[in-house]
This record gives structure tokens, sequence and C-alpha cells, in this order.
């Protein structure tokens, strides 16, 4: 309706929708993971909408927002937000392989991303918003790579995918505020996620099998 279009148009309404909450205090580097578990890495827009999708997998055990990718110690929300950093904004995903696999959580990365656009994520935009896949061993970069390369003989989408597959670096772990961003703000999330085209871009590509038309939402 009028109101959706009008949050859609409102570009400082939306571009600072993924930065409006307070953040303060000093980021820290990630702790490594329990015995047992293991640690996936991936950037995929605003990493508000990153968390969700990994909580709801069985296996997971922990979703932590932040920062990789760049050169500076501790960065802060506001230096990586305005790309000062060199850092993407990612989640760190710990995890249990004894129950999810690394090429299971790599195919929810991919269904809740575009992997055709490296310039940002949707309405967010800029480097400090680019995809990527962040690996932690051999086994994870050749999980990576033929992940990649299966989605991209799929059919699915007409562009080339262009997500990146890097070594991971350090991960800092971002202020209080955006853990948890969907449960500790509900309604200001929902707002983003709508008027950011996220999910009608999920909707549009993933709503049929490859190669086939999306069905229309009713």
């Amino acid at each position: 309706g009028r109101s959706m279009r009008t949050v859609a148009l409102t570009g400082f309404a939306l571009i600072t929708a993924c930065t409006a909450a307070a953040s303060g205090g000093d980021t820290v580097e990630a702790p490594p993971p329990a015995d047992g578990l293991a640690v996936a890495t991936f950037a995929g827009g605003c990493f508000w909408c990153m968390e969700p999708p990994f909580d709801a997998v069985e296996g997971v055990k922990e979703t932590l927002s932040g920062y990789t990718g760049g050169s500076e110690a501790s960065p802060s929300y506001k230096a990586v937000a305005y790309g000062r950093t060199g850092h993407r904004e990612a989640v760190r995903v710990v995890y249990d392989p004894q129950v999810v696999t690394y090429a299971e959580l790599l195919e929810v990365f991919w269904r809740n991303i575009d992997p055709t656009d490296v310039g940002g994520q949707f309405v967010d935009r800029g480097p400090q918003y680019a995809p990527g896949i962040f690996v932690h061993d051999d086994a994870q970069r050749a999980a990576a790579e033929a992940s990649k390369k299966a989605l991209s003989a799929s059919g699915r989408f007409d562009e080339p995918i262009v997500v990146p597959i890097l070594e991971s670096s350090t991960f800092w772990v971002a202020e209080d505020d955006h853990q948890n961003f969907y449960e500790k703000d509900p309604g200001h999330y929902k707002r983003y996620r709508r008027g950011s085209g996220r999910d009608a871009f999920i909707q549009r590509h993933w709503s049929a099998p490859p190669t086939e038309p999306a069905k229309s939402s009713e």
C-alpha cells in the first residue's frame, strides 16, 4: 500500500535502518568454539537479517553479529557502517557438525542473500554490506566452491554467482545492541526487513524449482 511505498522511497529511512540502533562499547574478538563445535562465517548484508535463518537450524548453538575482513582492530559499528575499516558486516555461526553439516549451512546462506550482487545487499550499499563466505579451513573452502558451482549450474539465477570465497580473519563481535536484534526490537526489524526488498527477492527466486517461473504471490 501507500505507506509501504513511502517507506521504500524514503532513502534515508531505509539506508540508515540497519544503523539505527545506538551502539556503544568496544568490540571484542570472538572466542574459540567449545570442544566438538565448529564455526562458519558468512557476510550477507545487514547482519540483523542473517541471524534468524541460522538460529532456526537444528544444530546451530549460537549466532553472533560482527565485523570481519578488515585490518582495523576493535572496529566500532559507526566506523564499519561508514565504510572506514574494510570490514564487512557478518555473522559467526557456531554449530555442532554431528547435527548439521557445513554444506547445509551454505544452503541456508544462499537462500537468504542476493548472490549476484557484490556491491552490497538490497537497500544497504557499499563494501561493508557486500556478501562473502569466510572459510576456516580447506574442507570449508572445498564445500563452498562446490556449493557455489552447483548454484551457478542450477539455472536459478540469470546473472553470475559472484559471492567471493575468502580466508577467514579476526571476527569482531558487534556491540550488544545488534545481537539478536530481531528479538530485541521486532517492530523495527520487521519494518526494515520488509522495506529492504530481501523477502521479496527470496520469494521471487526460491518459491519455484530452478529454471521454472516463480509463482506469483496472491
